[in-house]
């Protein structure tokens, strides 16, 4: 298998992934991806729950960040320097490494426009690609394949949601599937009791999740999956997958890639992000679930090895949090955001975007981070220069989005 500079970081050193590190079942995948044309996959991840993006990428360069956050923010000496400015949450220590070799960029002050501080409508935003549109039917991954590049043969796993249900965002004329557990594979339903929380249970509740695969596309997809025969998946050398729900989609994301089942698009989430009391510093409820998070996406990036090259991970949450901490130690529902874009074509290494600011007069309504890159920006340039999909006025129909307006993260 060949061996690139973007194959495996782990503590700033490169490791060869090899093919010992390939259960024989999915040796097929290494070489036949080599020997055909590249598959380039697009995985988004949600952060459900409006995740508080300041104590996320720290701003530590900022004054106003100390004084409105005196006791719940994340102290000088404890960030994870990036520029100077920015710096990481220490729990996220497992991605510094991406960030160091280039492969995970950051882009601050990012989100919807739209001023809704509901969980349930600036998500379902968030996956039609349509904010304030709730007439829209399907959702913006789903539309990207419509004119992407698609192999000769479309694969019954070309889209596929890790969970119990199919998400919004994958809603529309391309079959999707959605697996809940890779080694009882079947189509989830609406009603599920597999949620993290009763914040995940409202949410899948609410969601008039329109269900793909359940004819011929599924007994293909099943059919598939037990010749990759997964339960014997052994994931690659330092690829050490968190326990908890998270963790295990993306391992059996991974499992998928790898298995050469023809994956395009992928989708996973990960909720508790809301955190109105308590939410904690260094450490505490936000630091926990951050560690669940870069844990288990620097063991994705290791798990995927040389195939990590053509792939790109987009992480976004509905909005983010108040820029002053509340009377309990928590922060409510804000505006703008942070998002990740980590992968083999990413040129990381680098904050994007515009930032706004923290003075009182630069707040959003007085109170948060202000919106200065548009998420459809960010997620319209992956579509564009990584799908191969050309036709982002059908992608995003109430967005303009051309290249000259591209953040260019993306090599």
């Amino acid at each position: 298998m060949s061996i690139t500079r973007r194959i495996f970081l782990r503590d700033s050193a490169l490791a060869v992934v090899g093919t010992a590190a390939i259960p024989s079942f999915l040796t097929r995948a290494a070489f036949g991806a080599a020997a055909g044309a590249r598959n380039k996959r697009l995985v988004v991840i949600f952060q459900r729950g409006a995740a508080d993006g300041l104590n996320i990428v720290v701003p530590h360069g900022e004054q106003g960040y100390y004084a409105m956050r005196p006791s719940i923010n994340i102290p000088r000496n404890s960030v994870i320097d990036l520029d100077g400015f920015f710096g990481l949450h220490p729990a996220m220590s497992p991605l510094q490494a991406l960030w160091d070799q280039r492969h995970l960029a950051i882009i601050h002050a990012a989100g919807s426009p739209d001023p809704t501080r509901s969980h349930f409508d600036a998500q379902d935003f968030m996956e039609s690609g349509t904010p304030g549109l709730k007439a829209t039917e399907d959702g913006w991954l789903n539309r990207a394949l419509h004119s992407a590049f698609a192999p000769a043969e479309k694969s019954a796993f070309r889209a596929v949601a890790l969970g119990p249900s199919l998400p919004r965002i994958l809603t529309g004329g391309e079959p999707a599937i959605a697996v809940n557990n890779i080694n009882d594979f079947g189509v989830g339903g609406r009603n599920s009791s597999s949620v993290a929380n009763t914040f995940e249970a409202m949410y899948a509740n609410s969601v008039d999740a329109v269900l793909h695969g359940t004819g011929n596309e599924t007994f293909e997809a099943v059919k598939m999956l037990k010749s990759a025969n997964p339960a014997k998946y052994a994931p690659a050398p330092g690829a050490n997958y968190p326990r908890g729900r998270f963790g295990e989609s993306l391992k059996e994301l991974a499992q998928l890639i790898k298995a050469n089942l023809g994956v395009q698009v992928a989708f996973a989430d990960i909720g508790g992000w809301d955190h109105h009391v308590n939410e904690g510093s260094t450490q505490g409820q936000l630091a926990n679930v951050l560690r669940e998070f870069s844990q288990s996406l620097g063991a994705f990036w290791i798990d995927l090895g040389d195939l990590a090259e053509d792939t790109v991970v987009i992480t976004m949450s509905e909005f983010g949090r108040t820029a002053r901490e509340n009377g309990n130690r928590g922060t409510d529902h804000g505006h703008a955001n942070v998002m990740f874009v980590m992968g083999g074509p990413v040129k990381g290494g680098k904050v994007y975007g515009r930032w706004p600011g923290l003075d009182q007069s630069q707040l959003y309504e007085g109170r948060d981070l202000a919106v200065t890159t548009d998420f459809r920006r960010v997620i319209g340039e992956a579509v564009y220069q990584h799908l191969g999909n050309k036709n982002l006025d059908r992608v995003f129909p109430t967005f303009p989005n051309q290249p000259g307006t591209f953040l260019h993260v993306l090599g």
